[in-house]
């Protein structure tokens, strides 16, 4: 896998409010790149948009949206689009994505919806992801989202993500706490279904904690430490795809910074390890 297809590299980490004044006070060598929601950011002026401008000359800053709703009935939003586009250029920013899924209709829903796993919406989806992409002028990354109910399912969702990803022509934003949630969740092999994803269109991956509500229901939150099956199936996604540049993603409960950090230095290490015993596999190969 080659580096140039990546918009970042390394290690990231999602930039938040609550923690830029504690991180702009101490730059974490090891974040390699930032993560930010243009909805919380365009049009912030004053103290609170210079921090922004401050974080985005320092380090490379992803967009990854929260209200695309690329899967709505609803007409697609054009004007915040622009929006987007000129915020893209203001800061220079490489990349930008959001989820497959919706999140409007007549009004914003405060939840990602599944999009139902049909033909019908594959060509409707696609096409508004490409109408997004000829407004941009850029390429965009869908990102798997996790899902709890399948309404008026027609196929598999890997075949669903392939579909819609082939047909609108864009890339990929690989979820790695998704794929694990959705698959106690629906009772699927997680690494099977890395396997059948098109490494070709994926940007980066995300990595996150998620709450467990029974046994076989797991809420993905963004809101605890990732467990380790989550960072064991960081590095099953490595060994299928490569080493990728990976995010932490951590929306509430924020730890101490030290101990947010820990976890940008797990990412690293995995990348590490995976880069030596592949190394290792080689000379001895």
């Amino acid at each position: 896998m080659n580096n140039y297809q990546y918009p970042v590299h390394g290690a990231g980490l999602g930039l938040r409010r609550s923690i830029m004044d504690a991180l702009a006070a101490q730059p974490p060598s090891q974040v390699s790149f930032m993560e930010v929601a243009p909805e919380n950011w365009i049009g912030v002026g004053g103290a609170l948009g210079k921090k922004f401008s401050a974080f985005a000359e320092q380090y490379p800053v992803a967009l990854h949206g929260l209200s695309l709703s690329i899967g709505s009935p609803a007409p697609l939003d054009e004007a915040f689009l622009y929006k987007v586009k000129r915020f893209i250029k203001q800061h220079n920013i490489p990349s930008y994505s959001d989820h497959l899924s919706y999140c409007s209709d007549d009004g914003h829903l405060y939840d990602l919806m599944p999009i139902p796993f049909t033909e019908e919406a594959i060509y409707y989806v696609a096409e508004r992801i490409r109408r997004t992409q000829d407004i941009l002028e850029q390429r965009i990354a869908m990102e798997n989202v996790s899902y709890y109910a399948a309404p008026s399912k027609e196929m598999e969702e890997i075949d669903f993500i392939n579909a819609v990803i082939s047909e609108a022509d864009c890339d990929f934003l690989l979820d790695v706490n998704n794929i694990y949630v959705n698959s106690i969740n629906h009772k699927y092999d997680a690494v099977e279904f890395l396997k059948k994803l098109p490494a070709e269109r994926v940007t980066y991956l995300h990595i996150a904690g998620h709450y467990n509500e029974a046994e076989d229901l797991i809420v993905d939150t963004h809101g605890a430490d990732v467990v380790d099956p989550v960072w064991d199936l960081l590095h099953k996604t490595y060994d299928v795809f490569g080493v990728m540049p990976t995010l932490l993603e951590r929306d509430f409960n924020i730890p101490p910074i030290p101990e947010l950090l820990g976890e940008v230095d797990s990412i690293i290490e995995i990348q590490k390890k995976w880069q030596q015993q592949n190394k290792d596999n080689s000379q001895h190969g």
